[in-house]
């Protein structure tokens, strides 16, 4: 009986330590496919990186950083390290887009994968209400199902609300997600990019 017990228990052990990292390397293998490849109708929303604390200050200013939250050392070391990692995956980018926030801002300007251009459909929505019907998150999306035929890696460089009100995904600082709309429309989690 106790070895029974003790096979369980190992088991267990085992397959709660296996099974998220399994899980973490499907969500990968996507990048194996689109290896150096000119990729049709992918889109990677990536959440700016490290920038302690949450949410503006009061006297926020979009033109201003010292007015805003912005990138701590380690964060663009984070952002450094993301665009390294992509374009070690040599995918061909069609266009990297940015909330007009300074932390989104630099982090897109640190992945070094393409001239970065400023999109106020990306600016944070943090104290907005009915977010998946904002009309930043509908432009958002219209822009993911419009790109289903368009060649070329689109990158979104934003903040948690947004992505999470388009696409349903809670992202880390720097965490990225791949999305694809299909032949309906459908906007759909293709997979990830690894956490800085």
């Amino acid at each position: 009986m106790a070895k029974v017990k003790i096979t369980l228990l190992t088991w267990i052990i085992l397959t709660t330590s296996f099974f998220p990292q399994t899980a973490y390397a499907n969500d990968l293998r996507i990048w194996d496919q689109l290896q150096g490849s000119n990729p049709k109708g992918y889109v990677l929303l990536i959440r700016h990186a490290l920038a302690p604390g949450s949410g503006d200050p009061v006297n926020f200013k979009v033109n201003d950083c010292s007015t805003q939250r912005n990138l701590s050392e380690q964060g663009r070391l984070e952002a450094k390290e993301i665009g390294e990692w992509l374009a070690r995956r040599k995918v061909k980018v069609f266009r990297v887009e940015s909330s007009r926030w300074c932390r989104a801002k630099e982090t897109a300007q640190i992945l070094n994968i393409g001239k970065v251009v400023l999109n106020k459909n990306l600016d944070s929505l943090l104290g907005e209400s009915d977010l998946p019907n904002h009309k930043q998150t509908v432009n958002i999306k219209k822009r993911i199902v419009n790109h289903r035929n368009t060649s070329g890696l689109l990158v979104f460089v934003g903040h948690f609300v947004n992505f999470q009100a388009a696409v349903g995904a809670s992202l880390d600082s720097g965490e990225g997600v791949l999305v694809k709309a299909n032949a309906k429309g459908e906007i759909q989690i293709v997979g990830t990019s690894p956490k800085p």
